[in-house]
C-alpha cells in the first residue's frame, strides 16, 4: 500500500514539473511561430516617464542634425582663400578682399573681413577685433550644446526616477493583494521600472556621444579659424614689396 502511494506521489510531482516547464516555454502564436517582443508595446509599459524621455530623445536628434549641418557649412573654405586675400591686400584692392570674405560666408572669412576693416590701426587693435568676432562665431557654433549636455546627464536620472516609481507601484500592488500575490499583478510595476531605466540610459548615452562628437567638430573649426587669423596677421606684418 505504501509503495502504491509513493508511485502516485511521484507521478503527481512529475506532472507538476512538466506543467511548470511548459508554462515557462516561449508562447506560440496561432500559426505556430514563437511570439516576438513588440518594442512599441514594451515602451508603452514604461509609464508616464517615457513621455519626457521621448521628447528629450527627439530634441537631442534635432540638435545633432541641425548642428552637424551648421558645422559642416562652417568648415567649408576654399584652400586658395588666404592667397587671394594676400594678393588683393598687396595690390591695394581692399574692397575686392572684403567682397571675397562676404561671398565665402564662413567664420574664418568673417573674422578676416573684420581684420581688413581695421587695417591701418595698431596691430593689437586688429587682433582684438578679430578675436571678438571669433568668440561670437564660436558661440554660434556651440548653439544647443548646453541643452544636449543637459539631456545626456538628465535622461538617465529621469529613467532611474521611473525605476523608483515602478518599484513603488509594484510594492503598492503587492501590499493591496495581501496573500493573493502573483507575478502578473506585479508585472506592470516591474515593467515600468525596467523599461524606463533602459530608455533613460539609451537617450542619455546617445546624447553624451553626440555632444562629445560635436565638440570635436567645433574644435576643428576653431583650429582653422585660429590658423586663418595667424596667416592674416603675418600677412599684415610682411614687408611691402
Amino acid at each position: 500500500m505504501s509503495l502504491l502511494l509513493s508511485i502516485q506521489q511521484g507521478l503527481a510531482e512529475g506532472s507538476q514539473q512538466l506543467s511548470d516547464t511548459m508554462s515557462a516555454m516561449p508562447q506560440l502564436t496561432g500559426d505556430g511561430h514563437i511570439a516576438e517582443m513588440n518594442y512599441f508595446s514594451l515602451a508603452l509599459k514604461g509609464g508616464f516617464i517615457m513621455i519626457p524621455l521621448a521628447l528629450m530623445g527627439f530634441v537631442a536628434i534635432y540638435i545633432w542634425i541641425e548642428r552637424m549641418v551648421a558645422i559642416r557649412e562652417a568648415s567649408k573654405m576654399d584652400k586658395s582663400f588666404m592667397n587671394r586675400i594676400r594678393d588683393y591686400i598687396h595690390d591695394g584692392k581692399i574692397e575686392s578682399a572684403v567682397n571675397l570674405c562676404k561671398s565665402s560666408n564662413n567664420p574664418s572669412a568673417r573674422m578676416i573681413e573684420k581684420g581688413i576693416s581695421r587695417i591701418g590701426r595698431p596691430m593689437n587693435d586688429v587682433l582684438i577685433a578679430i578675436e571678438n568676432v571669433g568668440n561670437l562665431e564660436t558661440t554660434k557654433l556651440e548653439k544647443g550644446f548646453a541643452l544636449l549636455a543637459t539631456i545626456a546627464g538628465g535622461a538617465p536620472m529621469l529613467g532611474f526616477l521611473g525605476t523608483v516609481t515602478g518599484m513603488v507601484r509594484a510594492f503598492f500592488d503587492m501590499s493591496n493583494a495581501g496573500s493573493n500575490v502573483d507575478i502578473a499583478m506585479l508585472s506592470s510595476g516591474i515593467y515600468e521600472a525596467l523599461v524606463s531605466t533602459v530608455a533613460g540610459l539609451i537617450v542619455g548615452i546617445a546624447a553624451y556621444f553626440a555632444y562629445n562628437y560635436l565638440v570635436l567638430r567645433v574644435d576643428h573649426v576653431v583650429h582653422n579659424m585660429e590658423s586663418s587669423t595667424m596667416d592674416f596677421m603675418d600677412m599684415l606684418n610682411e614687408p611691402a614689396e
